[in-house]
């Protein structure tokens, strides 16, 4: 359930795409994100904007009543590795994303 969410979460980074991009947030979360400040992101981030579809699943692990799925997250420029970070949870019966990061 969590790859298909962060492949999109990748897909519409790399694209700019910010309306794809936070359409399965849980609605606080969608809240907090500032649009002017996510597009200034996919703009000027050469991370944000050439992520590898090659990510690798590292992990999960629980607490209440979210889990947080972490991956191994490459670059198409930039050589390396990151850490990605995704936390799901229940919204009104539904799987949303409460936090997506890459560190």
């Amino acid at each position: 359930m969590a790859d298909p969410m962060w492949r999109d979460l990748l897909k519409h980074s790399n694209e700019g795409k910010y309306g794809e991009f936070v359409r399965k947030f849980a609605r606080p979360f969608a809240l907090a994100m500032n649009e002017v400040a996510v597009n200034h992101q996919f703009a000027n981030s050469e991370l944000a904007r050439n992520l590898s579809e090659d990510a690798d699943y590292l992990g999960i692990i629980r607490r209440g009543e979210h889990v947080t799925v972490l991956y191994r997250q490459r670059s198409t420029k930039k050589p390396g590795e990151w850490l990605g970070r995704l936390v799901l949870g229940y919204e009104d019966g539904e799987v949303r994303i409460f936090a997506a990061s890459i560190f």
